[in-house]
């Protein structure tokens, strides 16, 4: 069977398109811009609003006491954390003339849109079948079809070249698909021209499930074709790649402490932002502006999403000269000012819109050149061990995302359920929202505005053990090197 499946993605019609040994154009615009824009912007709309539309729409808030909107997520989680780990074992173990990642872009492309729109088709009537559809559709996207997606995708930067440069640069081209495309779409578009069109009309939210869920389709294949993993080809005949125990590859990734210090980090500032982002909505419908207004959130996402568009332009360039550490941490310390100025005024437009603008600027370094340091500790650990540790390492970060979607999606709600959200209904074809209890806006303004001041701190103490970037153009050429003697000794 594996070799069935190897020789069927060794076609001449699954190749990618890139061909050149060093970074192309089409590369860059195509692979880690356009094609990621699909699945990504198809994340960020789920991540923002189908918690919404499970309290809103489907009005899950009161099922099982209350308990639902918090058990169920972390269930979830914690199967999707099992199928992350058997997921980075998979990557591991995929030899192919594709690469080890790769082909699972071509799968997550035909599976993405199916599952994307099971998540909103929720036949209601029964409870029961309401619950079981739900959990079943979450985990069928998140489970599976997203988890292939995401840690194929976030490996294409560390496999796609050595080239600390090159990979820089297609660190940011990838976080601008995230940070800028979906950015605009979702936090400016949505909320002012779909987000009042749909209120809590069902049918309309499958509608734009399903447009959203096609548009994924073509652009992730787009991924797939126009990137390319030099690294792995660069290893592809070293046997000890195809013999290293999963196990040792994990115990390489949890002894290291560049990398643990990593992880870390990302855990802490994950649970930060999940819980800005799963609350966003909320903030600007009843403690910040009035429900669906069309203008409150966008002013929010508008105002403090313009550093991102400057940011295309001046963070590498910056890291380039000071370092991606240094640099990163700079901003965390900008990101907590700026939470800070939020926090002293929650109501005040004005005073939003500033602590907005300045925590976003200072986000920049960590939302483009992340993936590139993550890349640069992945070959310190090839160096260190002899070894590869993608999709272990990979596994985590993934179990790290979910768990922290998870995780802030199940406290958020439960809180809200004690503290007595009511949910806005449909009356005569309009949707009329309440005003919430004080215990529920405090709730979601704490976690807008708030929390994400303790997560920089936090982080900006752990960026300060991580100077992996010292020596690693020497680490590099000693690992090719040492690949080189492998080879000549093998054949």
């Amino acid at each position: 069977m594996e070799t069935r499946k190897r020789k069927l993605l060794e076609r001449p019609m699954f190749d990618s398109v890139i061909k050149s040994a060093d970074m192309e154009k089409r590369e860059k615009w195509i692979g880690y811009l356009v094609g990621p824009a699909g699945a990504l912007l198809l994340n960020a709309v789920l991540g923002s609003y189908l918690n919404v539309y499970y309290t809103d729409v489907l009005k899950l808030t009161g099922v099982w006491g209350g308990a639902f909107l918090m058990v169920f997520p972390l269930i979830s989680k914690i199967i999707d954390a099992i199928t992350n780990v058997i997921m980075g074992y998979i990557i591991d173990r995929t030899r192919n003339g594709q690469g080890k990642a790769r082909p699972y872009l071509f799968l997550a492309a035909l599976l993405l849109p199916i599952t994307g729109i099971l998540l909103f088709t929720v036949p209601q009537g029964n409870e029961t079948v309401e619950v079981v559809w739900v959990m079943l559709s979450y985990n069928l996207f998140y489970s599976l079809a997203f988890t292939i997606y995401s840690m194929s995708h976030n490996l294409m930067v560390p496999l796609s070249t050595r080239n600390s440069d090159q990979r820089g640069v297609l660190a940011v081209f990838n976080n601008v698909a995230s940070v800028m495309i979906t950015g605009i779409l979702v936090a400016l578009i949505f909320p002012m021209a779909v987000l009042p069109a749909l209120g809590v009309d069902k049918a309309a939210w499958i509608k734009m499930a399903v447009v959203l869920s096609i548009i994924a389709l073509p652009l992730t294949l787009l991924e797939y074709y126009f990137t390319k993993e030099r690294v792995t080809q660069e290893g592809a005949e070293l046997k000890e790649e195809e013999t290293v125990p999963y196990m040792k590859q994990l115990k390489a990734v949890f002894t290291d402490r560049y990398m643990m210090c990593l992880l870390t980090y990302f855990l802490i500032s994950t649970i930060g932002a999940n819980m800005k982002n799963i609350s966003l909505v909320y903030f600007c419908n009843y403690v910040l502006g009035t429900y669906a207004d069309g203008i409150t959130q966008t002013m929010v996402s508008a105002i403090g999403g313009i550093p991102m568009g400057v940011g295309i332009f001046l963070v590498w360039p910056l890291a380039k000269k000071f370092g991606k550490r240094n640099v990163t941490m700079a901003g965390f310390v900008l990101y907590a000012v700026g939470g800070i100025v939020c926090f002293a005024a929650p109501t005040n437009m004005v005073v939003v819109l500033i602590g907005q603008f300045i925590k976003n600027f200072g986000g920049l370094p960590s939302a483009y050149v992340f993936m590139a340091l993550m890349a640069d500790t992945y070959d310190h650990l090839e160096w260190k061990n002899g070894f590869r540790v993608d999709g272990a390492a990979m596994s985590i970060y993934s179990i790290i995302t979910v768990a922290g979607v998870g995780l802030t999606t199940g406290i958020f709600n439960i809180l809200l359920a004690n503290a007595g959200y009511v949910a806005p209904e449909m009356i005569n074809g309009q949707t009329v929202a309440y005003v919430q209890p004080a215990a529920v806006q405090s709730i979601i303004t704490f976690s807008f505005v708030g929390m994400e001041v303790f997560t920089a701190i936090i982080v900006i103490v752990l960026l300060a053990f991580v100077n992996v970037e010292k020596d690693l153009g020497r680490k590099q050429a000693e690992i090719r090197e040492r690949n080189e003697k492998k080879r000549i000794a093998e054949s």
